[in-house]
């Protein structure tokens, strides 16, 4: 009689040791931040925030190999090893889906954070979904992690209050037979111009100009090729190229409100800013 030996389960680890373990901050301009934590023979871990009025954080495990299934990690945080007797604490799960990484929120990436920040290791546990018998260990070593975290908060700290998409299409209004902006849309025009100083990636701008219905027609598509035109010259001086940036003037065509009150003429007096990147 064979008698079959049952298989045995096993604990894959990963996580650096105390002289591979390296945090390094990335930053694109004011845009982005990330702190990233490369875990050997497994991937990265990536804290992330862009730029945006509540800056907040995400968090992003870069695996090699992806999962196979659908299914959850345990998430720990463990205390270092000269803590003896001091128990591990569930903090929370992540969701593991099929072909993408482990991605978690901003109140548990903050919390992986501040246990980091006290010298404990965020632990991840799940069911290998290649082998059903073994279990994977992913930590995150606090080993020189202070210095790298400091100037990532400096870094979050000064990105921009405001994201692509706050200032990707806007709408701005002109004073009474003039080419000068009113104070509530050059303070947006300003906003705009500080963005572009910080995105080399602008694809194209498309800037459109409209009056009311007041002045005569032929003046007032020449004042809105006139407003159109300053708008480019203002955007073409914060480093955006000229070939990319179209105008249009198209005087008292498209108004958005009746023209018999002053109300009405403000809204139409406008230029329309449209941008986009790859």
């Amino acid at each position: 009689m064979v008698v079959m030996s049952q298989p045995q389960a096993a604990m894959r680890q990963y996580s650096a040791d105390a002289d591979s373990s390296h945090w390094a901050v990335d930053k694109k301009a004011r845009l982005e931040c990330s702190l990233n934590h490369e875990v050997p023979y497994y991937g990265e871990a990536v804290f992330s925030v862009t730029a945006s009025k509540n800056k907040d954080l995400t968090f992003n495990l870069d695996m090699v190999v992806r999962p196979e299934t659908y299914a959850f990690a345990g998430l720990q945080s463990v205390p270092p090893v000269w803590r003896p007797g001091v128990p591990a604490r569930d903090i929370g799960q992540m969701q593991l889906l099929k072909k993408f990484d482990g991605e978690l929120d901003n109140v548990l990436s903050w919390e992986m954070l501040s246990e980091l920040e006290k010298g404990y290791f965020p632990t991840f546990h799940y069911k290998d979904w290649q082998n059903s018998q073994d279990q994977i260990s992913v930590a995150l070593s606090s080993v020189n992690f202070k210095q790298a975290y400091w100037a990532f908060l400096q870094c979050r700290d000064n990105l921009l209050p405001y994201s692509f998409e706050d200032i990707s299409f806007t709408v701005m209004n002109y004073k009474k037979n003039s080419s000068e902006l009113t104070k509530s849309s050059r303070k947006r025009l300003d906003m705009i111009g500080e963005y572009l100083n910080n995105d080399p990636n602008i694809e194209s701008i498309y800037i459109s100009a409209y009056t009311d219905s007041h002045g005569g027609r032929w003046p007032n598509l020449e004042l809105s090729r006139k407003r159109a035109e300053a708008i480019k010259e203002y955007i073409t001086a914060k480093g955006v190229a000229a070939e990319r940036i179209v105008t249009e003037g198209l005087g008292e065509k498209r108004h958005v409100a009746p023209n018999d009150n002053e109300i009405g003429r403000n809204r139409n007096r406008r230029v329309v800013i449209q941008i986009s990147r790859p």
